[in-house]
């Protein structure tokens, strides 16, 4: 059967009617278009979620915004050695390394921008100084013996500063320049051997890497600056919160009184758990940077990594108690309400201490009241102490029973030790909770109070003044009745 339009295919049907066929390759033309369509909106959604997470990133955190633009200006400021004459004369080829310098060191904070630009440039100028003397005096030795000298020098420099990068200290703050000075070395030393003007090549090379360095430092100090210091300070504080909060939330939920929000606060200690490194790498950036508000030059920045482990000491307790909340192993309610005013009280004083201490270490300011939320926490766990020795009364309980219609003396009725086990245990966790508060974070924050001098609260000084004031006054009543004796 045929039409206008081409060719058509029909079968007869078992009924007598007929169906037409349409050609096969329009079937596979749909589905390819459907296939590319689907492809075509795929990627445009992925586009369109990408871009809403990157503004929301931006929207969350303006700094990061700022820093990219900071880095987009070093970039173009640093380009003009290289694309003006007047400026590509003075340094020529090597002029690329000064824009290989700001995309390698410009970081985030101003301590990590500093961090990676003095080892840069200090490892520069050793490799620098080291290639020449040991070029100068491989030249004046013997032709044939020169290729050994510099390649002897090159292995013994190359595998003693890899060596070094393994020591704790070294690689915590000069990581970055060992890699860098083995770089320089090797280049320059390589190098050398085919090239006349030894000494133009690396003034060169040192000019451009301190052009570049210079460069990072001055906008990352001076525009939209993010210190390194003034991030540990905030986090360290605010790690603890997190920690108060999750601590109530989760006695609160074990004994049936928490609610959707402590559901959502509960899973806050994970961000103490997990914020190890980054308190490190803080604390490392931070002590390249200059003073900067209330933070001196010395600032006692290893006294916030202990802040951070005692703070990690007890949310590992805490994550301990939650798994509690899944206990397949019920305790009677009974059992329950014995203990759980008491666990209630002591994880409330347990969180006040914790906000105590973060108020003190973000307002830089000792705390008046710090003793007595100290001595309340210490009362709770005496109090839940004595519950849990009164426990076993409860666990031994009488049973009446009667024979011939009269009441026969009750018979004792042991409850299994496996039913309060979980009770136990978490009671026991709480308590541990609140000795590594005591013993590790409180004392951890009185070092940094005394390390860093931190301001006596307000109430004090106004004490020490009146005190002050009686004084001068009492001596002045007594200059003047002396004058008048």
């Amino acid at each position: 059967m045929s039409n206008k339009n081409g060719v058509e295919w029909s079968i007869r049907v078992g009924d007598g009617s007929s169906m037409v066929l349409e050609h096969e390759h329009e079937h596979v033309v749909m589905r390819l278009w459907d296939r590319l369509k689907g492809l075509v909106v795929g990627f445009v959604m992925r586009v369109c979620m990408f871009i809403k997470k990157a503004w929301d990133l931006g929207v969350d955190d303006p700094r990061k915004f700022f820093h990219c633009l900071k880095v987009g200006v070093a970039l173009m400021v640093v380009s003009l050695f290289y694309y003006m004459r007047p400026l590509y004369d003075g340094v020529g080829g090597s002029a690329m390394w000064a824009v290989m310098t700001v995309v390698v060191v410009f970081e985030f904070t101003v301590g990590g921008t500093l961090y990676k630009c003095l080892n840069r440039i200090c490892a520069t100028f050793l490799a620098g100084f080291l290639a020449l003397g040991i070029h100068w005096i491989a030249s004046h030795a013997n032709h044939q013996f020169e290729p050994y000298i510099m390649g002897i020098s090159l292995f013994i420099l190359a595998s003693a500063t890899t060596f070094s990068r393994f020591i704790p200290i070294v690689k915590a703050r000069f990581e970055y320049g060992c890699t860098i000075f083995i770089l320089t070395y090797s280049l320059i030393s390589v190098s050398g051997y085919r090239v006349d003007n030894l000494l133009s090549m690396t003034h060169t090379r040192v000019s451009t890497i301190i052009i570049g360095t210079c460069l990072c430092i001055i906008t990352s100090m001076l525009v939209f600056p993010v210190w390194a210091g003034l991030e540990l300070h905030l986090l360290v504080p605010r790690n603890m919160n997190k920690l108060a909060k999750s601590l109530e939330c989760c006695v609160a939920d074990y004994f049936g009184r928490g609610d959707e929000e402590s559901k959502k606060t509960l899973p806050g200690y994970k961000c103490v758990l997990n914020s190890k490194s980054s308190e490190e790498s803080m604390a490392n950036f931070a002590r390249w940077e200059p003073a900067h508000g209330g933070f001196n030059f010395r600032h006692p920045w290893k006294n916030y990594l202990k802040i951070g482990a005692s703070s990690r000491s007890c949310a590992y307790c805490i994550e301990t108690l939650t798994s509690c909340l899944d206990s397949k192993n019920q305790v009677p309610e009974s059992i329950k309400k014995h203990l759980e005013s008491a666990c209630m009280n002591l994880s409330s004083t347990s969180s006040n201490v914790i906000r105590e201490l973060a108020t003190s270490v973000t307002t830089m300011t000792r705390s008046a009241t710090i003793n007595v939320a100290v001595n309340d926490m210490k009362n709770a766990v005496l109090e839940l102490q004595n519950d849990l020795k009164s426990l076993s009364d409860l666990l031994i309980q009488p049973h009446d029973h009667k024979e011939n219609n009269e009441q026969v003396s009750s018979e004792m009725t042991i409850m299994p030790l496996l039913e309060v086990m979980p009770l136990v245990s978490f009671a026991s966790l709480l308590i541990e909770t609140a000795s590594r508060i005591e013993e590790n974070m409180v004392k951890a924050v009185e070092e940094l109070a005394e390390s860093a001098q931190f301001k006596q609260p307000e109430d004090e000084v106004k004490l020490k003044n009146n005190q002050a004031t009686n004084k001068i006054v009492s001596d002045e009543e007594n200059v003047i009745t002396l004058q008048r004796v």
